[in-house]
C-alpha cells in the first residue's frame, strides 16, 4: 500500500517567550542584607499592642517540617506559604491546603501578568490512534513543571481539546477580528432581527456572536474531568493551589 507523511508539528518549549533572569541566590542576600542595615531605633517604635498582635498570631501547635512537607507535596506550594497556611489552621494539613486554595484563587489575577516559560509540552492519543493532540502549557519554574499537580492538569488539558472537535483557539480573545466581524454580519442579517430597533439588535447580536465565539474558545468549555467548572476556572484554581502563573500557550 501507498503509506505518506501526511503532516507533523514541532513544539519548543518557550521559545518566543522573553524570560527573566533571576539570580535568586543575589535576591535573597539584599533582603538579608537590607534587614541588617535597618537602624537599631526602628524597633523601638514598636508599640506594646503590635507585639501583643504578634504574639497572638504565632502558632499554637509546633509547625514540624514534615507537616510542611507533607503539605508541599500535596499542594506545589512554596515552603513560606505552608508553613503560614499551617499556622494559620492549627497544623491541619487539610484545612491548610483549602487555605491555600481560596488564598491564592483571590491573587490569581495578580500572578496573571507573571512570566510563565517554564512548564511542558504534552500529547495525548486516543485509543485507536486516529485522534492525536500536542498541548503546550507554561508556568514560571521548572520545579512546579515537575510536580504531579501541574503533569495532571497539563494532561487533563491535553484529553479536553481530543474531546473538543469544536475547540479552535485558546481564549476568546484568540478568535480573529475577520472571523468574529463574520459573523456579527451573518447575524444582523437574520429575519428574527428585521424588525428589532437597531441599539437592540446590536446587543442581541454581540451576544449571540460572544457564545459562538466562546464555544470554540479552550478555556470556556466545560472541564472533562470536573464538569462543575470550566476550563479556565480549573487553570485558576491550579494557580491557587500551585502559586504560580498557568499558561496554556497553544
Amino acid at each position: 500500500e501507498n503509506i505518506k507523511v501526511r503532516r507533523f508539528d514541532r513544539y519548543v518549549l518557550g521559545e518566543g517567550i522573553e524570560k527573566k533572569q533571576e539570580d535568586f541566590a543575589a535576591e535573597v542576600a539584599a533582603q538579608t542584607q537590607a534587614k541588617e542595615e535597618k537602624p537599631a531605633e526602628a524597633k523601638k517604635e514598636v508599640v506594646v499592642e503590635e507585639k501583643k498582635e504578634e504574639e497572638e498570631e504565632k502558632p499554637k501547635v509546633a509547625i514540624s517540617a514534615k507537616l510542611v512537607k507533607e503539605l508541599r507535596d500535596a499542594s506545589g506550594a512554596g515552603m513560606m506559604d505552608c508553613k503560614k497556611a499551617l499556622a494559620e489552621c492549627g497544623g491541619d494539613v487539610a484545612k491548610a491546603e483549602e487555605y491555600l486554595r481560596m488564598k491564592g484563587i483571590t491573587s490569581a489575577e495578580k500572578k496573571a501578568s507573571r512570566v510563565a516559560a517554564e512548564g511542558m509540552v504534552s500529547s495525548y492519543i486516543h485509543a485507536g490512534s486516529r485522534i492525536g493532540v500536542l498541548v503546550e502549557v507554561n508556568c514560571e519554574t521548572d520545579f512546579v513543571a515537575r510536580g504531579e499537580k501541574f503533569k495532571e492538569l497539563v494532561q487533563g488539558l491535553a484529553m479536553q481539546i481530543a474531546a473538543s472537535p469544536s475547540v479552535e483557539y485558546v481564549a476568546p480573545e484568540d478568535a480573529s477580528a475577520e472571523f468574529v466581524e463574520a459573523e456579527k454580519q451573518a447575524e444582523m442579517q437574520k429575519e428574527d432581527l428585521a424588525s428589532k430597533p437597531e441599539n437592540i439588535r446590536e446587543k442581541i447580536v454581540q451576544g449571540r456572536v460572544d457564545k459562538i465565539v466562546n464555544e470554540r474558545a479552550l478555556l470556556e468549555q466545560t472541564y472533562i474531568m470536573d464538569t462543575s467548572k470550566t476550563v479556565r476556572e480549573a487553570i485558576t484554581e491550579a494557580i491557587a493551589s500551585i502559586g504560580e502563573n498557568i499558561k496554556v500557550r497553544r
